[in-house]
This record gives C-alpha cells, sequence and structure tokens, in this order.
C-alpha cells in the first residue's frame, strides 16, 4: 500500500503537466483561429463585451426522451444594461447513441435601448435540430444543424429566419475535471425574400464539470463575429451554465 501510494504521487507531476499541455494547445487553437477570422478586416467594426447567465432543469423521461426548461439573461454594453431575458422550453428524442433531434420554443423579451422608441419588446422563437456525435480517440466530437425562425410578437414584420452550422470538440483529459471544448459555428440566413447568405460566426472555447453528482456547471468565452454588413459587430462573450438534472 505505501508503494502505490508513492507511485502515484512520483506521477502525478507527470500527469498534471500533460494536463496543462493539452489545456494550452486547445487555448491556442482557439486564439488562432480567432486570429485567423479576423486578419485582415478593413471595414469599421463595432465592439461590445456582454455577459451570458442561465439555469436549466433537465428531466429525463426515459432513453430516448428527455425536456428541458431554461431561463437565460444577457448584459450588453459593456455588460452594464441588459440586452435580453427568456424562457425557453427543450424536447429531444435520441434515435440512438449518435443521432439526435430536438426542439425548443423561447419567449424572449429584448430591451431596446436606442433610438426614439425604446423599452422591451416581445419575440417567440423555435428552433428545430438535428445532431450526431461520435468519438474518436480521447476527442468526443459534435455535429449540429439548427432552423431556427423568429419572430416579433403584435407586429406585421416577416419573421427572421437562420439555418446555423455547429462542430464542437471535447477532450477528455484523464484524472482531469475541466475537459477544454472548442466548438465553431456559422449562422446562414434563410427565407423566401433575404439573401441566402452568411450572416456571422462564433467560435467558443470553455468547460463542463460537475459541481454535484445531478448538477453541473459550463464556463465559456464565445465570440461573435457579423459579416456581410457595413458595420459588423464584434462581441466578446462571458457566459456561465448551470444544469440541474431530475433524472
Amino acid at each position: 500500500m505505501k508503494l502505490t501510494l508513492e507511485e502515484n504521487l512520483q506521477t502525478l507531476p507527470f500527469t498534471t503537466k500533460i494536463n496543462k499541455a493539452m489545456l494550452n494547445k486547445f487555448l491556442l487553437i482557439g486564439m488562432f483561429l480567432i486570429s485567423v477570422v479576423t486578419y485582415g478586416q478593413d471595414t469599421l467594426v463595432v465592439r461590445d463585451l456582454e455577459t451570458w447567465s442561465s439555469i436549466n432543469l433537465k428531466y429525463k423521461i426515459n432513453k430516448k426522451w428527455s425536456v428541458a426548461l431554461q431561463g437565460q439573461l444577457r448584459l450588453d454594453t459593456n455588460s452594464s444594461e441588459v440586452n435580453q431575458y427568456f424562457g425557453q422550453f427543450d424536447v429531444e428524442y435520441s434515435f440512438s447513441k449518435h443521432f439526435e433531434v430536438s426542439g425548443a420554443l423561447r419567449y424572449i423579451k429584448k430591451n431596446d435601448h436606442t433610438g426614439k422608441i425604446q423599452g422591451y419588446e416581445d419575440y417567440l422563437r423555435y428552433h428545430i435540430d438535428g445532431t450526431y456525435k461520435h468519438k474518436l480517440n480521447n476527442l468526443d466530437l459534435k455535429y449540429r444543424v439548427r432552423y431556427q425562425t423568429r419572430n416579433e410578437l403584435e407586429v406585421e414584420d416577416e419573421s427572421k429566419q437562420t439555418i446555423r452550422f455547429k462542430t464542437e470538440a471535447v477532450y477528455n483529459i484523464k484524472k482531469w475535471k475541466f475537459d477544454p471544448e472548442l466548438s465553431g459555428e456559422l449562422f446562414r440566413s434563410a427565407g423566401a425574400n433575404v439573401n441566402h447568405q452568411l450572416e456571422s460566426y462564433r467560435i467558443t472555447f470553455g468547460t463542463t464539470f460537475k459541481v454535484h453528482k445531478s448538477a453541473k456547471m459550463k464556463l465559456f468565452y464565445r465570440y461573435d463575429q457579423e459579416v456581410n454588413t457595413d458595420y459588423p459587430l464584434t462581441t466578446n462573450i462571458v457566459g456561465v451554465k448551470y444544469t440541474y438534472s431530475l433524472k
């Protein structure tokens, strides 16, 4: 028993070095992607810092079906003013361990704090997802396609339709709680009377870890960049997401 303890203590610094090396690689990849996609921009860029905070309650009905409730608050203008808050209901169905579909309905209170007419506006948004996931050695890979549409309530405007493509990688490090996550997502406009073009993209780096046997927390940094517009908005987002599973 004493020998085993000594061996574990001897290997601990080596394991820690490996964990730090892998984490540094993920950080460098994220920084490299951001520097590549931002290099060469010659238009006027508007910048902001936002903070996103959300609480999620998830219930697994059986092996195939699960539902969830989410509440989220978003701050903008360098995280000094409320941008929006919303409630969302999700339903998910798993065909297999690799493929699942889901849908969600979101009610949004969005704060319009610019221009002559200001105040909160009401929106209703729904989306449909198709997700494929698999493992590759120590990597958990996930690919998602989402169609979403959003309408402002009591306003006779056309709905805003978007198709989103997302790829996510999670690197599993042995004896390490904070596995790094890296994802990229493209937003493309959709609908009958719009130009079908790329609107924006996101790059996210974060980690998800357990805080309780039934609860987990995600911390992330997100880089959001608008494109194909005269004054593209660059948004740096810091977020926290708490999820509690009832079953």
